[in-house]
């Protein structure tokens, strides 16, 4: 921006001397409308690149008038030739036929890496509507097209649903499949996974851990004709297990690394900072839309400890960009995109959990920036159509769109509250443990040769977590699977490690209430492959994260904390159990000795605390929990466990995406937390203690020349410019885009190349682009013949109002910073300039409020 990068300093203003001593063309009043212009000599378009880089050949432009006298000098940026003159405004009306007013054409795209002006937005979408209303009574086309765009919103986001859920669909069943190939095949039909080959099947049973088996399902071992009970048979369905892992992982990491480097990760932090403003060309393209579709299926396939629900917010968003662009009230402006891809953030959520009200709170917590009121309703019928659309194709197999159904009701006691809020400072504690290394780690990648080489890093790290793996029987399954069987509740019929109790009382039917018991042997062999799974994980999990394929933090989360709450359930059962007389227990379990401890809502709420003390959410992860499991009754529990863990986290730091936020160096502006600041705005662009102050880059009203443009944009490359009545009288009256003054020097570039080696109709017929003379035949086009006669005028002068922003926005060198930080949060300011007695002082830009954020907090700590 206009403030310098070295910090927040006092300026003077700078006069840049002329330094054009050479005979020059005429600067064209009326620049081309593309940028891109296919025509043009290679030569040209390359000397055009290496001396202004920042312009994007690719936007496209709309020319607009702004109104307005031409020969207004009150806010007028006129550009002399070098031997014309600055005169007064007298003498200027005089010089009509050396004087050019410039109709620029305006940009409705923004540069990468750049930040939006949410109010310019804005205001230009107030206009389109307001221009399309009042055509509507002039044709049965024009009252059409107003209502096609009344209900665009409304369409794009059903568009948006119904693909999400499509994918999400897609994913889930495949993910499935090609999880369960690494232990076998289905011999009658290869494309059904395990649980679906042994669904019609008279002869099944379950192992210990509950798989299904069945004839119809084979194992690679048994595939090749050996022994089931050999040692040997064994070994080899190891190795096709690494074997299956390691293809998936490498075909994967290949396909990112080489074709969508953004579709790697989970995308979270990313789309939080593309939706308070900020562009990032690319990161939401159909190529890393498809990628990262394909990529979440072998990456969970692979058996890392990655999960596929937290990319698809971004898939979903990706969704939202494509289908944004069909409709211009949302592709052609950035601030009225963001509601649609708020709404596509929450449809992530509700597709990857079949959560929809949870994904509306997700994304009005954690995701979105710019949330109005109407953006409620068309998110609630986006995350309701993905919802339905993932009901209707059943991936999970279960008859509903419940992930991780919970079967029991059982009320739980009072006396359980203890364990829950100790499932919850342990969710936070572990969330803090595992940002603090898994970000010391990423530091560490950046300056290592570790990341110099993510391919051999992501299979390296697949051969590891296979071999670790598949000797556990619960680290063998699929992290989905394995919440399924933590959170359940055991049955008559069960058979599997987890319920193997030494029931006394013999079970009358199938739906006969289950009686507390001392733990069998199978339990205790389960309760210590369940440590070792835990241990594994956690430790995975922090290499995982970060890796160049996609990767959720959310399902690995819920995976460790249904561990250890099932752990601390099963502890906390046989202690009740055993402790029946003890007066605490004696009212909720001293009666008829009935269960009146369940291990699996420990699970639940185990999951709930450890996911909140990673990503710190509060309301809209007790709703999604509550809808994952399907466990309305357990609301209270959630809110113990959810509001404990970000209480213990918060004192040890923020969450994982703002630190990954801030481990990117992205302009994030957080919109939460309130610092207490003495500074004034004054004080903030005060000049170091020893040094120069650094002077402020600024255009004079009065007129200057290109040649001192041309400097000014070179030695200052901000994004915007202060326009100013002159250097003796620093009033600012406007603000000129660095884009539209680069864009005027290259058409002057364009004139002086096409004048020496492209005559067309006229030599001075140079100063319009190739591309807009001629149509696609090659013929003169009536366009560019327009354009070529206004070109023609020999002006000397070019008055630049038009591109002059009349508007921007002040504040006085006495307005407290908060006041300034709220209007940089709540209008979506891009730079506020600093008067003082009117005159220009300073600018203060978004990534100044940053810094300054950051600093205020690094104190605060030091001073606690």
């Amino acid at each position: 921006m206009a403030s310098s990068s070295s910090g927040l300093t006092e300026r003077k203003l700078i006069h840049v001397p002329s330094t054009d001593n050479h005979a020059r063309f005429n600067l064209s009043p009326v620049p081309s409308v593309g940028d891109d212009d296919e025509d043009e000599d290679d030569a040209f378009d390359h000397q055009t690149r290496r001396d202004y880089p920042d312009i994007d050949q690719d936007d496209s432009g709309e020319e607009v008038d702004l109104g307005g006298n031409p020969l207004d000098t009150t806010t007028t940026v006129t550009m002399f030739d070098h031997d014309h003159e600055v005169t007064n405004a007298s003498d200027r009306k005089q010089d009509n036929g050396q004087m050019t007013n410039v109709a620029y054409v305006v940009h409705k795209h923004y540069e990468n890496f750049q930040t939006i002006d949410w109010l310019k937005d804005l205001m230009r979408n107030r206009i389109r509507h307001r221009n399309l209303r009042a055509q509507r009574r002039q044709s049965w086309r024009k009252r059409l097209a107003f209502w096609f765009d009344a209900w665009s919103g409304w369409i794009c986001v059903l568009l948006v649903g119904i693909s999400a859920g499509l994918v999400a669909g897609f994913v889930d069943v495949g993910a499935k499949w090609m999880s369960h190939w690494r232990t076998g095949v289905c011999t009658p039909a290869f494309w059904l996974n395990r649980e679906q080959c042994c669904w019609g099947s008279r002869d099944v049973t379950f192992d210990d851990v509950h798989n299904e088996l069945c004839s119809s399902w084979q194992t690679w071992s048994a595939i090749f004709g050996m022994d089931e009970l050999l040692v040997s048979a064994w070994f080899f369905r190891y190795f096709m297990f690494i074997f299956w892992s390691v293809i998936y992982a490498t075909f994967i990491v290949i396909l990112v690394v080489g074709s969508a480097p953004y579709a790697s990760g989970s995308g979270i932090p990313e789309i939080k900072t593309i939706l308070s403003g900020f562009i990032m060309y690319g990161y939401l393209g159909k190529w890393t839309f498809l990628i990262k579709s394909i990529g979440m299926i072998f990456a969970t396939s692979a058996g890392l400890i990655v999960g596929k629900e937290g990319p698809f917010v971004h898939i979903s968003c990706c969704c939202g960009n494509l289908f944004s662009k069909l409709f211009p009230k949302y592709g052609n402006n950035e601030a009225r995109k963001r509601e649609i891809l708020s709404a596509a953030a929450a449809t992530g959520v509700s597709v990857a959990f079949g959560a929809p009200i949870g994904g509306i709170l997700f994304s009005l917590e954690e995701i979105s920036y710019y949330f109005p009121y109407k953006t409620l309703w068309r998110t609630f019928l986006c995350c309701m159509i993905g919802a339905l659309v993932v009901r209707i194709i059943n991936p999970y197999g279960n008859g509903h769109e419940i992930q991780f159904p919970v079967e029991y009701n059982v009320p739980w006691a009072i006396f359980e509250v203890i364990p829950f809020i100790g499932l919850g400072a342990l969710g936070g504690l572990w969330g803090t443990l595992f940002i603090k290394t898994n970000i010391r780690w990423l530091k560490y990648k950046k300056t290592s040769r570790i990341g110099q080489y993510p391919r051999a890093e992501v299979i390296i790290l697949t051969l590891i977590t296979a071999i670790i793996c598949y000797p556990n029987n619960y680290l063998r399954l699929t992290m989905p699977e394995l919440i399924r069987r933590l959170v359940g509740q055991c049955h008559v019929e069960d058979h599997m490690d987890l319920c193997d109790y030494q029931r006394d009382k013999p079970i009358g039917t199938a739906t006969a209430k289950l009686y507390a018991a001392f733990a069998g042997p199978g339990l205790h062999r389960a309760i210590w492959q369940l440590f070792w799974a835990l241990i594994v994980q956690v430790i995975l999990i922090i290499f995982t994260i970060g890796i160049k394929v996609p990767s959720g933090l959310i399902v690995p989360s819920i995976s460790i904390g249904a561990i250890a709450g099932r752990l601390i359930g099963i502890i906390t059962e046989q202690i009740a159990f055993q402790n029946q007389h003890l007066a605490i227990l004696r009212r909720e379990c001293g009666v008829s000795n009935e269960h009146c401890v369940t291990p699996g809502l420990y699970a639940v709420v185990g999951a709930c605390a450890f996911l909140g003390g990673v990503s710190r959410m509060t309301v809209s992860l007790v709703v999604i929990m509550s809808e994952v499991t399907g466990g309305l009754s357990y609301i209270v529990p959630l809110m113990i466990s959810a509001l404990t863990a970000k209480w213990v986290g918060d004192a040890f730091g923020e969450g994982i995406y703002e630190e990954n936020v801030k481990l990117s160096g992205y302009p994030y502006l957080e919109n939460r937390e309130s610092f207490r600041f003495t500074l004034k705005a004054g004080e903030a662009i005060r000049a170091n203690r020893s040094g120069e102050p650094i002077p402020l880059a600024c255009i004079y009203q009065d007129g200057m020349t290109i040649a001192q443009i041309d400097l000014l944009v070179r030695r200052h490359p901000h994004s915007i410019y202060p326009v100013v009545i002159s250097e003796d009288f620093p009033c600012i009256v406007g603000q000129v885009q660095r884009r539209d003054l680069l864009a005027v020097l290259k058409s002057r570039k364009t004139q002086l190349t096409f004048t020496h080696t492209k005559p067309l109709l006229n030599r001075k017929v140079s100063v319009v682009s190739m591309s807009n003379l001629l149509n696609k035949s090659g013929q003169p086009s009536t366009l560019g013949m327009r354009r070529a006669s206004i070109a023609l005028q020999a002006s000397k002068t070019l008055q630049l109002h038009k591109l002059v922003d009349r508007a921007p926005i002040l504040v006085t060198d006495q307005t407290p910073m908060e006041a300034v930080i709220d209007m940089f949060r709540k209008l979506g300011c891009r730079q506020i300039f600093v008067t003082k007695n009117g005159h220009l002082q300073g600018i203060l830009t978004r990534k100044d409020i940053i810094r300054l954020m950051h600093e205020a907090n690094v104190s605060d700590k030091f001073e606690r």
